[in-house]
């Protein structure tokens, strides 16, 4: 099996659920599925199911306290004791509610995240992809932005305590990895790299590019915020210049990335007017410096994405086929309007409440370009000179 590129079927995951109407929407998981199945491109080889966890990994993370906090929480009918007490362990907000099976719906994550870094560190495969995690914006203490169990932090600590590796976390979801960085904000052998919207103007409000580890990990963090409206081209520009400096710098022994596919223009919770061209090209760059650095050494995670219809599912399975270097790649870049599989939109129609796409890419020239675009492409550039000052 080494050599192949596994997915993890995390069908737990779809137990995480906050309620109905909240904008973190789990079907986006089945129809990324179902896309890589229409199309020839995921087989039953290709899936690996996580096993349980060991549920004292999560203190590698997470206060006991939390942790219990969450399980209490987790009942159908919580004790008023610990329902008070929500809001001090951020289970009590808008975003990051408590609800009923929480603590085994966020475990289920956790396992499979570091089922993928287990299956690439004993050889099973080089890569691996665990799309139901990504859940970066938990902290040690509290749940935040949607995230309860920081499942990549508790992967990465797993791979500094069972393999003793440098860790490189790329994150590339529009909102800061904050929970992430700050896990391992004085670890000098845990790199973590975002690019995302600056937090002038989106959650988490963090993220600046002063933000640069602290101690012995001073210069083994490193943040690329970009102004709002940000199209393709500013954002692959800073996004490659920088992070092929920085693994070039740190010589990880394994990539954890991270691909919240919400810096798309379609995307209700940001404000950047990219397209599905960054989520072709941004795994493809990874993808290099993963054989270049690690030997292939390579986990992907899910993330953020919030036009579950019009965009995740695209992005997500584009990252799959540039894991696995499949030939519908090359159909793209000789036909950018290669169609989806007709079974796929025949299936997923009915319940689309807006027009699903019939293409793998987006047709940018009926797009308005952005009138301020040199403006933010200058920023966006200076930005990124001052991100790689201590990176050389």
């Amino acid at each position: 099996m080494s050599g192949q590129t596994l997915f993890v079927n995390n069908q737990d995951a779809l137990r995480y659920r906050f309620h109905a109407d909240h904008p973190f929407d789990q079907r986006r998981l089945q129809m990324t599925t179902d896309l890589l199945q229409y199309s020839g491109a995921l087989r039953d080889n290709d899936i690996i199911v996580p096993q349980p966890l060991n549920e004292d990994w999560l203190l590698y993370t997470h206060r006991p306290d939390y942790v219990e906090a969450v399980r209490q929480l987790s009942a159908p009918h919580p004790a008023r004791a610990w329902s008070e007490r929500a809001d001090k362990y951020g289970l009590h907000s808008e975003d990051t509610p408590y609800f009923a099976g929480m603590h085994e719906a966020a475990c289920a994550i956790v396992a499979g995240s570091i089922t993928a870094c287990e299956a690439v560190m004993s050889g099973k495969s080089t890569h691996a992809l665990h799309l139901g995690g990504g859940l970066h914006h938990a902290f040690a203490e509290r749940g935040s932005g949607f995230c309860v169990y920081n499942d990549a932090s508790v992967a990465i600590a797993w791979l500094r305590k069972h393999f003793n590796a440098r860790v490189l976390y790329i994150d590339t979801d529009v909102h800061h990895g904050d929970g992430v960085q700050w896990s391992f904000y004085t670890d000098p052998d845990v790199f973590t790299y975002s690019i995302h919207e600056t937090g002038k103007y989106l959650f988490p409000g963090t993220g600046f590019v002063q933000e640069r580890g602290e101690s012995d990990g001073f210069g083994t963090c490193v943040n690329v915020p970009l102004e709002p409206y940000t199209e393709d081209h500013s954002w692959l520009e800073c996004f490659e210049d920088t992070i092929v400096q920085v693994a070039k710098h740190f010589k990880p022994d394994i990539i954890v990335s991270q691909h919240g596919a919400d810096a798309h223009a379609l995307d209700p919770l940001s404000h950047m007017h990219c397209s599905m061209r960054i989520y072709k090209e941004m795994p493809r760059i990874i993808h290099q410096l993963a054989h270049e650095y690690c030997d292939g050494r390579w986990v992907a995670l899910g993330g953020g994405g919030y036009d579950i219809w019009r965009v995740v599912p695209r992005a997500w399975s584009l990252l799959w086929l540039e894991m696995n270097a499949h030939p519908l790649l090359q159909e793209l870049e000789a036909d950018p309007y290669t169609p989806l599989p007709e079974q796929w939109l025949y299936k997923w129609s009915p319940e689309s409440p807006v027009l699903l796409p019939n293409m793998w890419l987006d047709d940018v020239k009926q797009w308005a370009p952005m009138p301020r675009r040199d403006i933010i492409q200058a920023r966006n550039t200076h930005i990124k000179e001052l991100a790689l000052e201590y990176v050389r």
